[in-house]
């Protein structure tokens, strides 16, 4: 590839990753224009498919997307999920009914999964020896993460309310489409000719064991009873899929996730590491926005525009990566100062978080938090790309993602249980619902309730981030000096 190939090549894959992330966030601010739309009477109790379907469809398909990389190629996987994500954008846009619109969510979750995930594979190989601008790019996500976090809940709302909420699917053809034809001619990636077996059982299995997980995490306390005959199903599937899964990497001749990946140190810590960091960024931001709801009675469409200081935290971290690197910092060292200063922020919500607290403080001590997750995001990925073998690139990016998602539902679950529980233990009213319904002095008590639970919760996080600094203590001090320029392990032999 030519230097300006190159260049384009990385500018696509960050678009791309804007499209990934928009869509994760845009859907959110037109709930009531689609509902109002397409199925006025019922269509708010089927809400949370729109986000569960492509939340499961994503989940379910990274195993997968990782080992057809490093079987096919990156650039071919990377196009058909572009593609395939199109295609649900289209459905979506068109759909005339709110099942219509959940399938092609689902649909367009499938390839969701790998806009994001295959993008830093084709980063990855983008780069050649001695050059640090795939790590500059990879370093540009927590960039790219916080502008949408902070333009994805307004651009829906605008284009909801100026256009149609069909637009907000719509919109991604015209730069989906660009980003094809674009990387049709710029991406030049090495193609494999040698094929080997694919492990769709092991696949399948993952799927199951992820969507089960997904789907326990998020219908139990809520939807049922976590005693429920529903939640205890799906608690079976998840264990009994996950025990099949295992017993399937350990038979398979081509794993979709090999599970020699865990012998190497840096790769079995940062995957747990990142499976931290999903459950406290979810905590950081859905239990954040239920505070300033409940005990704020701030609306929730004007709580969203709290999450801006988390996203600058966010932006900032990644412009300051660059800099950063140049004076020696390392992946090790970017770690331990993302995990420490996320659990400051943590330590700081739980201490100082009343039921008068000043929203500015609220704000600082998100910023704060931001710029410790905004360490963490990119420095991970490469730390795991530049200690995985190359034959095996692809399904270790992806699967540091996949334990992300793993842990955003687990660490949401956990911290509502707990968040529940507390309240039932110590609020009037018997749980959170209710307190809209009390009067004084009954509303005082079940706020300061509400409150003192939700301390709790941010204690949690902070405990989750120590755990998570504590790991990353035990990076190897070669991690230190490991040069991030260099390109990732060369491949052991592989049989034809």
């Amino acid at each position: 590839m030519t230097e300006t190939q190159r260049k384009i090549g990385f500018a696509v894959c960050l678009v791309t990753i804007v499209l990934a992330l928009l869509d994760m966030q845009i859907v959110s601010a037109a709930t009531v224009p689609i509902v109002r739309d397409l199925d006025p009477a019922h269509g708010i109790d089927k809400i949370p498919w729109l986000v569960s379907a492509y939340a499961l469809a994503s989940a379910a398909m990274l195993p997968l997307y990782g080992k057809l990389c490093d079987v096919f190629g990156p650039k071919r996987v990377f196009t058909a999920a572009i593609a395939t994500f199109l295609l649900g954008s289209a459905l979506c846009g068109a759909a005339q009914s709110m099942t219509q619109l959940i399938a092609a969510r689902a649909l367009q979750g499938l390839g969701g999964g790998g806009l994001m995930s295959i993008t830093m594979v084709v980063i990855a190989h983008l780069k050649g020896p001695g050059e640090k601008d795939a790590d500059k790019s990879t370093n540009m996500g927590g960039l790219v993460a916080g502008g949408a976090m902070a333009v994805g809940p307004w651009i829906g709302g605008l284009l909801a309310d100026h256009a149609s909420w069909r637009w907000i699917f719509y919109v991604n053809l015209p730069i989906g489409l660009a980003v094809l034809a674009t990387a049709a001619f710029a991406l030049h990636l090495p193609e494999h000719h040698i094929r080997r077996p694919l492990d769709y059982l092991g696949a399948g299995l993952a799927a199951a064991f992820s969507s089960a997980l997904l789907l326990m995490t998020d219908w139990g306390g809520k939807k049922y009873a976590w005693t429920s005959p529903e939640i205890l199903a799906l608690a079976l599937t998840t264990v009994v899929t996950l025990a099949l899964f295992l017993w399937r990497q350990f038979q398979a001749p081509e794993p979709v996730l090999p599970l020699s990946l865990f012998k190497v140190r840096e790769l079995r810590l940062a995957f747990a590491v990142q499976a931290i960091l999903g459950g406290a960024m979810m905590c950081a931001i859905y239990y954040v926005l239920i505070y300033l709801q409940v005990a704020r009675g701030i609306a929730s469409s004007s709580a969203g525009l709290y999450l801006v200081p988390l996203a600058v935290g966010l932006a900032a971290s990644g412009l300051l990566t660059g800099p950063l690197t140049a004076r020696g910092w390392s992946a090790r060292t970017f770690t331990l100062s993302g995990t420490a200063t996320t659990a400051l922020a943590f330590a700081l919500l739980a201490t100082t978080t009343g039921p008068d607290t000043s929203l500015w403080v609220i704000r600082g001590e998100l910023l704060l938090a931001g710029a410790g997750f905004g360490q963490l995001v990119g420095q991970l990925i490469l730390l795991v790309q530049h200690s995985a073998p190359r034959h095996q690139l692809g399904v270790a990016t992806t699967s540091i993602r996949f334990f992300q998602t793993l842990g955003s539902a687990l660490g949401t679950a956990v911290f509502g249980t707990i968040l529940a529980r507390l309240y039932a233990a110590h609020g009037p009213g018997g749980d959170i619902t209710a307190l809209a319904r009390l009067t004084d002095p009954a509303h005082t008590a079940g706020i300061h309730a509400f409150v003192d639970a939700t301390q709790v919760v941010f204690w949690g996080g902070a405990a989750l981030m120590a755990i998570a600094a504590l790991l990353a203590l035990r990076l190897p001090k070669s991690a230190d000096q490991k040069d991030s320029s260099a390109p990732p392990r060369e491949p052991e032999p592989v049989p034809a």
